[in-house]
């Protein structure tokens, strides 16, 4: 049995004000007695106004957020599954780019988030990550987390099945999906998506997600969860900022998966036949 904390952030425009509330998480987490922290999307800085948000940007190497988050889990000796921050890659873009960081602080893993968010919502709201982000083009796992093997994923990627299905081929634990899920999306599809997808790979899915209102004016949906691979929910952290705590038991998955053994059974589709 492992336990793990999860930090639901309202996370704002000021990259040294998140840093001070992600430390004081993993402080939090760590007195709390967890192995392994994870936090949501966008951890570092949320802003919709991309005149200011640039201002804001770094290369990873000089990503303040990512340093104290760093410092924090070497001091701490507790694991960081960094749901994301916002990076200058090399083609002047930017990375929406997920860490796993260990408990002597040092990086152990990065994944770009593949699936952009290209989309005008029936609220007026308009989003383009496209215009801003460079996708990632690699399937990232990590050995020898206090969870076992780790999957990461990164919000949009939720809709995105045979993501899932490449990291459970690849013999997984546990699939990572942090997210900022938009409050309209959230209440339809947040715990449907999840579940299902803890279902069909036969994994725990931990989902730290932002919540609330945010100073650049969105509004995300929280409810970050823990699920188990029956798709039972272990947590939901309803609507509120703060940190959670959950037990994973990785027992659970060959337990399930000799109840049904889906894995075992696929076969190989054929192209679509239009008749």
């Amino acid at each position: 049995m492992t336990k793990i904390a999860i930090f639901q952030s309202n996370t704002g425009i000021d990259p040294e004000a998140n840093a001070r509330a992600l430390v004081g998480a993993i402080d939090e987490a760590a007195s709390g007695g967890a192995e392994m922290l994870f936090t949501p999307e966008m951890s570092g800085l949320l802003d919709r106004d991309s005149a200011r948000a640039g201002k804001n940007l770094r290369r990873e190497e000089n990503d303040t957020v990512l340093a104290a988050a760093r410092d924090a889990a070497k001091r701490n000796h507790i694991w960081l599954s960094i749901g994301s921050l916002a990076v200058l890659g090399e083609d002047g873009k930017v990375a929406n780019r997920s860490y796993v960081i260990d408990r002597e602080g040092v990086v152990r893993a990065r994944y770009d988030k593949i699936h952009l968010f290209d989309v005008d919502l029936p609220t007026g709201e308009s989003w383009r990550e496209s215009n801003v982000y460079s996708p990632g083009k690699g399937v990232v796992l990590v050995n020898g987390t206090p969870v076992g093997k780790l999957g990461l994923t990164i919000c949009y990627d939720l809709r995105f099945p045979m993501l899932f299905a490449r990291i459970a081929e690849a013999n997984a634990d546990v699939i990572s999906v942090p997210a900022a899920f938009t409050v309209p999306t959230g209440r339809a599809h947040w715990h449907v998506l999840l579940r299902a997808r803890a279902i069909e790979a036969g994994l725990f899915v931990v989902a730290a997600a932002q919540v609330g209102h945010h100073e650049d004016g969105r509004n995300t949906f929280g409810h970050s969860l823990v699920i188990d691979p029956w798709g039972e929910i272990l947590l939901d952290m309803g609507e509120e900022t703060g940190v959670g705590f959950a037990d994973i038991d990785l027992k659970r998955i060959s337990d399930v998966r000799s109840r049904i053994p889906a894995l075992n059974h696929r076969r190989p589709i054929p192209e679509a036949v239009t008749i």
